[in-house]
């Protein structure tokens, strides 16, 4: 992995780098400031990862972030800071890491693990740059969790939040339902007024009474309703898969 670090403070660019130095197959292949240096970089040097601080001079990290995912070859953004409480804001420009300072090397190590998964799946699709997020952020018990969008099963609306249903169990957030379904509309579909169904675990469709009907999701046992207002559209989604 190509890493570029951007921190305005000089110790703690030198102890990602200390810490870069004991791991292998990564590359340390520049070092920048502020934001604005960060981006010039990075458009010089073509990291796969830029481990990124929060608060900086000139161009702040989130900024930053949202600006390096408009190129065309986007490097994956892991964030090393003081700071928790932009934990929920990272994720919404395509983070694939948040670290809290000071950064340990396992902590490192995993959130490299992860940037380079998603990395080298863009790589792979030649995709130039994301129009949707890769993980689903919350902050639960056990701090902020990450839900790889590949992983969930379906979004269920529930009064003010949204339970997300993935292979591990389920998590609520705070998030609409309608502004779910425009983000992955490619890759999700309404099939109830308060739930959207992954199509990559769309196992089929079931008849469980005069016209009523339920799907199966591959994978787990639950059943999920239709509702006749959407059926016709499931199964010309179908029919195309």
């Amino acid at each position: 992995m190509r890493i570029l670090i951007c921190d305005d403070e000089r110790p703690a660019r030198e102890r990602l780098n200390r810490l870069l130095g004991e791991m292998n197959d990564v590359e340390v292949v520049g070092e920048a400031e502020n934001g604005l240096d960060c981006l010039q970089k990075a458009h010089q040097l073509q990291p796969s990862v830029v481990l990124l601080d929060m608060r900086m001079p000139i161009m702040d990290g989130l900024a930053t972030a949202a600006q390096l995912a408009r190129q065309d070859h986007p490097p994956a953004v892991v964030f090393c800071t003081a700071y928790d409480e932009h934990a929920l804001a990272a994720f919404d420009v395509q983070a694939a890491g948040y670290l809290l300072k000071p950064v340990t090397k396992e902590r490192l190590r995993e959130a490299l693990q992860r940037a380079k998964v998603i990395h080298q799946a863009q790589v792979d699709a030649g995709l130039p740059t994301r129009n949707h997020r890769s993980h689903i952020s919350a902050r639960t018990h056990r701090g902020v969790e990450l839900i790889a969008i590949e992983d969930i099963r379906y979004f269920m609306a529930d009064q003010k939040y949204v339970t997300v249903r993935h292979s591990q169990g389920e998590i609520l957030i705070d998030e609409t339902l309608k502004d779910l379904e425009h983000e992955f509309s490619g890759s999700f579909i309404r099939i109830h007024r308060n739930a959207l169904l992954s199509l990559r675990y769309l196992d089929g469709l079931e008849l469980v009474s005069p016209g009523q009907y339920q799907v199966r999701i591959r994978g787990i046992d639950e059943r999920l309703s239709v509702s006749r207002r959407h059926l016709a559209e499931l199964r010309e989604t179908m029919q195309k898969l």
